[in-house]
Formats: structure tokens, sequence, C-alpha cells
């Protein structure tokens, strides 16, 4: 739900200022945005909030009025309130982060990197169902091909387990360790560190068709870990510490993600390139790509205690564990962003911005 609030003063000046400290990202996720959004039917509805349908147009209008006051909000940041009309987000939405992970591979074989990292098997198929019947609008069939029909596609256990996928498919890359590649295939894309010194960035390309299973919470009911500390680097530090649990405990998600090599990235669902600490997915069912967000909370830091943050964020992104009002917030590269990312939870205010109707 999107409901019309009185933008709070505090707030616009705190995002105002946020935008103006980090001027050039900003003006470039905006451009991104622009781009998408112009792609789109334009009288289309693409979202709506309150008691009116905002289309496409509209949307792509707010993002251009935002760039163009990027260079007045250091003297006059209280134009996000009253250029823009604020739409708080309900239910409460939960922001969590993801990063771009950066892990040693080869992309040849080597003894020193025993994991293979997969490309999109020749033998995975495909099948949009909502071609057969509108109730299955949207949805798609990932399967492969038997001799006595078609079989949902091997899962987890049976590619990395069991060597399904041996002599079917030959990895575009080797990796030093599973924990690694599992973490890669959880953020969806990540950098390759080769023995020369060079980097090759490495993006998502399929899924398995399999729902993806959160080790952390099947590690809380099986009581390895405590609730309250779930984070990627308590269960990176729980599987380094019990190496052997790391093949049954890995293998209780049985969702597998196919990747592809490339020259640049990481590449959000909008086909360009995500900018860190504003671009979020989103569930574009709620919040469309594109969308343009307020959003006010507490981040982790890892010099210290969690500290408030509040920004602009552009709906750039989705995933498959990304539902309804929940943010997922691109934190970058690097250890800060790791950490960010690891220990990013926690209940957030949102706001869509859309431009005035005068």
């Amino acid at each position: 739900m999107l409901t019309p609030v009185r933008a709070d003063a505090a707030l616009v000046r705190q995002v105002a200022q946020s935008m103006v400290s980090n001027e050039e990202a900003v003006r470039a996720a905006l451009g991104r945005s622009i781009r998408y959004a112009q792609a789109q039917k334009g009288e289309v509805v693409a979202m709506r909030a309150g008691d009116t349908d905002f289309s496409w147009s509209w949307l792509a209008a707010t993002l251009e009025h935002l760039r163009a006051l990027l260079p007045r909000l250091a003297v006059e940041p209280e134009l996000l309130g009253t250029e823009f009309s604020w739409f708080q987000v309900g239910p409460t939405p939960l922001l969590t982060g993801y990063y771009e992970p950066e892990i040693e591979a080869s992309l040849t074989p080597d003894p020193a990197f025993p994991v293979p990292v997969y490309g999109v098997p020749p033998t995975l198929k495909t099948v949009d169902l909502g071609a057969f019947h509108p109730r299955w609008k949207g949805q798609t069939l990932v399967y492969r091909q038997t001799t006595d029909g078609i079989a949902p596609f091997f899962s987890r256990a049976e590619i990395d387990g069991h060597g399904a996928l041996d002599g079917v498919c030959t990895p575009i890359a080797w990796a030093r360790d599973w924990v690694d590649v599992f973490f890669l295939q959880i953020q969806g894309s990540g950098r390759l560190l080769l023995p020369d010194g060079s980097v090759r960035h490495i993006l998502y390309a399929a899924k398995n068709g399999h729902a993806y299973v959160s080790p952390g919470q099947v590690m809380v009911e099986r009581g390895l870990l405590p609730r309250a500390a779930v984070s990627m680097q308590n269960l990176r530090a729980y599987l380094f510490n019990h190496p052997e649990s790391v093949r049954e405990l890995l293998d209780t998600n049985p969702s597998y993600v196919f990747f592809r090599l490339a020259e640049s990235g990481p590449l959000g669902s909008m086909g360009h390139a995500l900018t860190p600490m504003v671009s979020v997915a989103t569930d574009p069912a709620f919040l469309p790509l594109g969308t343009a967000l307020a959003v006010d909370v507490l981040l982790p830091e890892p010099a210290g205690p969690d500290q408030p943050a509040r920004f602009l964020g552009l709906a750039q992104d989705r995933g498959g564990a990304i539902t309804g009002t929940r943010l997922d917030l691109f934190c970058g590269v690097g250890p800060d962003a790791t950490y960010r990312a690891g220990h990013a939870k926690a209940q957030a205010r949102a706001y869509v911005l859309l431009k005035k109707q005068r």
C-alpha cells in the first residue's frame, strides 16, 4: 500500500543532503532509470499510489525532474518536499543488503581451483506457462527432457554432490571454495580474481527452477545458530569451523544459479549497472523498476554501532526472495560493503516520490 503523507521536513533535508554529497553517482543512476522508464509504453499504468494511477510516462517525468533539480538541492533541499508527492510504503519494509563478492578463480582447469562455476547447461529448458493459460501469466517452467518425458532440472545436491552436469556442461570457471561459489549464487553476480591478477565480472544467467531455501533458517531450526546471530559472516564462520557439514548444509538449498562472463558489472534487472548505496532490489509487482524512494533506516557500520542513513533509493533490480515491500540495498564491493550486506536487516521507513500533478 502506498499512502499519501506530508513530507517530514528533517527527512527531506537529509535525503537532499545525501543526494548532493553523492551527486555524480546519483545523476548517473537517475539517467539509467530514466532510460528504462522511457523504454516502457508511456500510457500504461506503472503503479497505483493513494487513489491515483501513475503511468510510465509520469514515472519517467518524475525521474527527469529529480535529475534536473539536483544542482539546486544544496541550497534548496526543501524542493524534494514541495515538488514531489510522498507516499509511504506499507506495511513497513524490511531492508536487507547485497553486495558484489570477489572470489579467487581460474578460467582454465587447475588443481588449485577444484570447484566448478557453471554457465547455462544446454539441457536446461524453459517454457512460458502464460502461453498455455492466463492464470499462469508471468510464470516460467524450468525443466529437462528425459526418455520418459520432462522432469524438474537438477537440484544443488544432484549438481554439486552427484556430478549431474559432468560431461554435459563445461564450467566457465573454477573456484577454490564451495562456500565462495554458494554465496556468489546468493548474490547473483560478482568478480573473479584470476591468477594473473586480472579481474572478470560474472553475471547471473539462469536458475534451475527450484525454490530458494535459506541455509540460515535451516541452521536456526537445527539449533546450530540462534536466530539473532544469523548473518552471512556467522554462516561463513560456522561452515569454516565445521568443514564436515559444508556439503550437507549447502545442499539443503536446492536452488542453483548459472552465470555468464562479462567485462563489466554488476547489472541489475534493468540491464544497466548498479550504483552502490543507491540501487535497490524490489518486488516489481509492488514497486516497479524505476521507482524513486526516500529511505530512512539504520545501517550497520564495520567500525561501530548502526548509523542512521537517509538517502534516495532507485528500484533497479529484483530478486527471487524479494517480495512484497521488502527492499534489498546494493552495498557495492569490498570489505565494508560485505559487512553491511551481511548484517543489514532492519525495519525502514520508505516513501515513493512522484512528481506533483499540477
